[in-house]
C-alpha cells in the first residue's frame, strides 16, 4: 500500500488540479454565438422635430440558432437604444430609452418565416419564404421620434448608444450565452451631437 502524502502537500495540490479541471471543462463547451453578431451603420439624425436612429445588426440569426428556428423555436431580436446627455465633469444623464423587440418564427407546414414586432414599434408582421430576407427585415432598425428636439438643450452635447441581443425564446442570460442559445453585442456609441449638428 502506498503511503499517503502529508496533509499540507495534499492541500497545495488541490488548487492547481481544480484549476486544470475547470479550464478543461470550459474548453469543451460549445462556442458561444455572440462572436458572430455585431452592430453596423449607426446613424443619428437630428431634424427640426425629433431624434431618429438607424442601425443594422449583422449576422442577426447566427448559424448556431438555425436548427432550433427550423424546429419551431421562436428567435427574438432585441435592440436597446439610449439617448444620453454628455457631461465632461459630472455624471452623464440618460435622456431616453427605447427597447425594440422582434420575433422570428418558422412555420414548418407552410415553410414560411414570420417577423413580428413585439415591443417598441408599430409594425405589421412580415412573411417570406427566404431566410435571408427574414434576417434582413429583423436586423434593420429605424427608431423615429426617439426624443423630441424641443426637450433637448441647445447648449449641451448628446450621444446615442445601441446594443442588440438575439436569443431563443427571448431568454438572454449568461447560461444561454454559454450554451450558444443567445448572443449579445457590446454597446456601440455615436459621436457627440448638438441640436444644431447632425452626424
Amino acid at each position: 500500500m502506498a503511503p499517503l502524502l502529508p496533509l499540507p502537500v495534499r492541500q497545495l495540490l488541490i488548487g492547481p488540479i481544480t484549476a486544470v479541471l475547470v479550464v478543461a471543462c470550459l474548453l469543451t463547451l460549445p462556442a458561444a454565438a455572440d462572436a458572430e453578431i455585431r452592430i453596423s451603420n449607426l446613424s443619428v439624425f437630428l431634424n427640426d422635430l425629433d431624434v431618429t436612429v438607424q442601425v443594422v445588426l449583422l449576422g442577426a440569426i447566427p448559424p448556431s440558432l438555425h436548427e432550433s428556428l427550423h424546429s419551431g423555436v421562436a428567435t427574438h431580436v432585441r435592440f436597446h437604444v439610449e439617448l444620453w446627455q454628455y457631461s465632461r465633469f459630472w455624471v452623464e444623464r440618460r435622456v431616453q430609452v427605447r427597447v425594440v423587440e422582434r420575433q422570428l418564427t418558422y412555420n414548418v407546414l407552410t415553410k414560411e418565416y414570420k417577423v413580428a414586432s413585439l415591443a417598441g414599434e408599430p409594425r405589421e408582421p412580415y412573411l417570406t419564404k427566404n431566410l435571408r430576407e427574414a434576417q434582413r427585415v429583423a436586423s434593420d432598425l429605424r427608431v423615429s421620434r426617439l426624443a423630441p428636439v424641443s426637450s433637448l438643450d441647445a447648449q449641451e452635447l448628446y450621444y446615442v448608444r445601441v446594443r442588440a441581443d438575439v436569443s431563443l425564446g427571448g431568454v438572454n442570460s449568461w447560461v444561454a450565452r454559454i450554451a450558444g442559445d443567445a448572443a449579445e453585442t457590446p454597446w456601440v456609441q455615436s459621436s457627440l451631437l448638438t441640436v444644431n449638428r447632425s452626424q
